[in-house]
């Protein structure tokens, strides 16, 4: 098929009228086109939310990159329609379409949906419906897709598990082609959906929902979980890629026509992390770390800023200070990047690890704010989280980006950590103004300009596989008490004037809450949610509290029961039939350890047997005897 004789879904007059219509045309540079008659399986990659937040993320990238890698497949793109784009599609009837090839994704073989954070499962329904794909898996039909969830949330899949036929647990480079082996063969011997759906329930890392049973006790909590036929497993592992520098990564990313959140190369220097933060999620699930090769990120760096012009490369890590090679590849790319203008980001670094010459010479290219993440605003708390820094860390870290160039420092903290005190709250205005008055130190004439610091609070959520899983969240109300407490505690530090303090929603913060440790039951109440006109419940100004708890009340179910309880030790969980190779029992020490305040080392000072040592690969091959 010729782009240039591409049809569009949408005419001119509609794409005039709406907000941003590059978002709904496609034919971006480096998008595939592919001649639909001269292949087997459609597959349309979706990210439930906007397209700029969509075309920003890296997982999609690199499976629309592995998919049309095959002759056989054609992998396309759809974003959730903004919301003035809703309105013109449901009035004119106008089904959802994949932007490649502007066809209608019902007519795909397979819609796969990033499930990437709680609050956009409204969206999905709304994919479905303008899609004119049903709901509800099991209203669905030989000829309607086979719809597949992944991504950090399909850790928990259970609160949406009626929607799905599947979930892919894990990375997706590993058996995505078996899969669509498996679908072109059981088409091939006249098989039908029900019968692929029981093939790829053989299929390591795969989960199958309507081939489960789950009963529930009397106080709501669930009874059992297990499989309807014997040949369907009782747990599912995880898929893990083992080699990370002989996998698939996109050499040419799509650049998109409109702005996006990251207008930039991402570079995944590597996967997993050390530091056995205990609030981290994926900290936990991506477990093992895994380093990608010095020689093979220079490359993938140089060929995707030559094939994007794009100006900015990004590191992608949880923890980039931890990459063995980190310096040897900035050096490089400072090189590279000096010539054609390119500026270097280094997100995820630690401050006890910050290389002051490092940020000088990025810095020559061009200057941005550091962002450091303390988590805890005290000693005590930063123990409790397992987060690893000292003050003295904190603090030498900030004057060494402050004689490196930087005035500007952001500051992440979380409120709502377990035996968190209001001394722990009153941490981070101290430590927010000790930051300052370290920059004020140094002679007035090297400063450069006045010092910046916004601290920014998060409400913790706990997730599941951390050990913080079976903890009791706090309700709305203690946590913007804390909130107002430190905003307060703030305007009385000595250089209140230099921080600037943002916290996040705590109401929309319940609600992922429940969804992160949420089970089967709240597929009903998120699809009544949906119907009476939620969309967009990530962004605030679309949000609405007050239909999710009367949606639950009607249902017979409390946010409380979900998101405010302290789980027993031995309760079955709604995702304790997902094996991430960290264990149960691993968890649940470190949840005891938190109570204490007691830390344990990172994965290379010491191996502490949390199980990742199972897939046999990264940092766990240097803990030959690692215990399960």
């Amino acid at each position: 098929m010729e782009e240039n004789i591409r049809k569009l879904a949408l005419s001119d007059e509609i794409l005039l009228k709406c907000d941003k219509p590059a978002r709904y045309i496609g034919g971006e540079y480096n998008s595939v086109m592919k001649d639909k008659d001269k292949i087997d399986i459609r597959f349309c990659m979706c990210f439930p939310d906007c397209y700029e937040i969509g075309m920003s993320h890296l997982g999609i990238q690199i499976l629309y990159d592995m998919f049309n890698k095959r002759e056989d497949t054609w992998c396309e793109r759809v974003y959730s329609p903004w919301v003035d784009m809703d309105k013109v599609m449901r009035e004119n009837h106008i089904p959802l379409f994949a932007l490649e090839s502007q066809e209608p994704i019902r007519n795909f073989d397979f819609l796969g949906i990033t499930l990437q954070y709680e609050m956009c499962y409204t969206n999905i329904l709304q994919i479905f419906d303008l899609a004119g794909i049903p709901i509800f898996s099991k209203d669905r039909g030989e000829d309607d897709p086979i719809v597949i969830g992944g991504g950090p949330c399909s850790y928990n899949p259970e609160p949406i598990a009626d929607f799905f036929d599947f979930f892919y647990i894990g990375e997706g480079e590993t058996a995505y082609n078996e899969l669509l082996d498996l679908y072109k063969e059981n088409k091939k011997n006249g098989g039908t959906r029900a019968d692929y759906l029981r093939m790829v329930s053989h299929v390591s890392g795969m989960y199958v929902p309507s081939l489960y049973e789950v009963t529930y006790n009397e106080d709501g909590t669930i009874k059992s979980f297990a499989p309807k036929y014997e040949d369907v497993p009782a747990r599912i592992r995880k898929e893990v890629v083992t080699d990370l520098s002989n996998t698939y990564y996109p050499e040419k990313p799509i650049v998109p026509f409109t702005r996006v959140t990251q207008e930039k190369v991402t570079l995944e220097i590597q996967r997993g992390c050390i530091r056995g933060c205990r609030f981290c999620q994926a900290g936990m699930i991506y477990r093992p770390l895994r380093e990608r090769s010095l020689e093979w990120n220079k490359k993938y760096a140089k060929d995707m800023l030559l094939s994007t012009g794009q100006e900015e490369i990004t590191l992608s890590s949880l923890s980039s200070s931890d990459y063995s090679c980190l310096h040897d590849l900035v050096y490089y790319l400072i090189d590279d990047c000096e010539k054609m203008g390119v500026n270097i980001s280094l997100p995820s670094l630690r401050v006890d690890a910050f290389s002051l010459d490092v940020m000088s010479k990025v810095q020559d290219i061009k200057k941005s704010s550091l962002t450091f993440a303390p988590e805890g605003g005290t000693q005590r708390i930063r123990n409790v989280i397992n987060k690893g820094l000292t003050d003295e860390d904190i603090l030498g870290g900030s004057m060494q980006a402050f004689k490196g160039g930087w005035n500007k420092v952001k500051l992440y903290f979380m409120l709502g950590h377990p035996t968190e005190t209001y001394e722990d709250v009153e941490g981070i205005a101290i430590l927010s103004d000790k930051i300052a008055r370290e920059y004020y130190t140094i002679p007035k004439e090297e400063r450069h300009g006045k010092c910046e610091i916004t601290t920014s609070t998060s409400f913790f959520v706990p997730k599941p596989f951390t050990p913080f899983q079976w903890m009791a969240m706090n309700t709305a109300e203690e946590f913007l008490a804390k909130a107002k407490f430190l905003s307060g505690k703030i305007k009385e530090q000595l250089n209140a004037k230099s921080i600037k303090y943002n916290w996040h929603d705590a109401d929309t913060t319940m609600i992922e809450g429940l969804l992160a440790r949420g089970d089967r039951k709240l597929s009903k109440v998120i699809y009544e949610v949906y119907k009476a006109g939620n969309i967009y419940d990530a962004w605030n100004e679309y949000f609405n509290y007050q239909v999710w708890l009367d949606k639950l009340s009607e249902n017979g179910l409390s946010l409380e029961f979900y998101a405010c309880r302290e789980r027993e030790k031995d309760e079955i969980l709604p995702w304790d039939f997902i094996d991430v190779g960290v264990t149960r029992a691993f968890l649940y020490r470190e949840y005891e350890k938190s109570k204490r305040a007691e830390i344990t080392p990172n994965c290379k000072m010491q191996c502490s047997g949390c199980g990742a040592s199972i897939f046999g690969g990264g940092i766990c091959n240097e803990h030959k005897n690692a215990v399960r």
